[in-house]
């Protein structure tokens, strides 16, 4: 079975220490779990695959979002992440594979399963999970990879419409 782990939005701006306090992540504890994943997907040979959130750089995204503006250093991929393979794609949504050419590369490999962690896990972990299944495309999400500042109420939404698409975590 060809599997590839996408890292998803493991980015600067969500876990460094000048991040908004809106993005309350535990840094260490979650970027100690992902590169545990990335170095064992690598080590069997999986492909590994990061995902970067970004948003246009224009003076009203900097005004309203103020983070993953294209262009800076908050946008780019959080220094403590173990980067073992040269894919890495933009986004502009929550779903990764609105991306054209990541979508692309995911057929053109003949991937039998996509295994996504990263941040965040009932955002566009989510919304990736829930756009795989909608293209057919097997997916499951690595639980000890993921993270979340939702409150529980709307985590519980988010674990329904998961269940709802059949889409497992692992």
């Amino acid at each position: 079975m060809k599997t590839a782990l996408l890292v998803i939005d493991m980015q600067n701006d969500y876990l460094w220490e000048k991040r908004k306090k809106m993005f309350a992540y535990q840094t260490k504890k979650l970027t100690g779990a992902v590169n545990r994943l990335i170095r064992q997907y690598d080590a069997d040979g999986c492909d590994v695959i990061y995902i970067r959130h970004i948003i246009q750089n224009l003076p009203t995204n900097r005004l309203l979002f103020g983070y993953s503006i294209a262009g800076t250093e908050g946008a780019e991929l959080y220094s403590g992440l173990e980067i073992v393979s040269e894919y890495c794609f933009d986004k502009l949504f929550g779903d990764a594979l609105t991306n054209k050419k990541l979508l692309a590369m995911i057929h053109e490999q003949d991937y039998d399963m996509l295994h996504l962690c990263g941040l965040d896990e009932y955002g566009c972990v989510t919304a990736t999970a829930l756009g795989a299944s909608k293209r057919g495309i097997p997916v499951r999400i690595v639980r000890s990879g993921t993270a979340t500042v939702l409150p529980e109420k709307k985590a519980a939404k988010q674990r329904k419409k998961l269940e709802q698409a059949g889409i497992m975590y692992i």
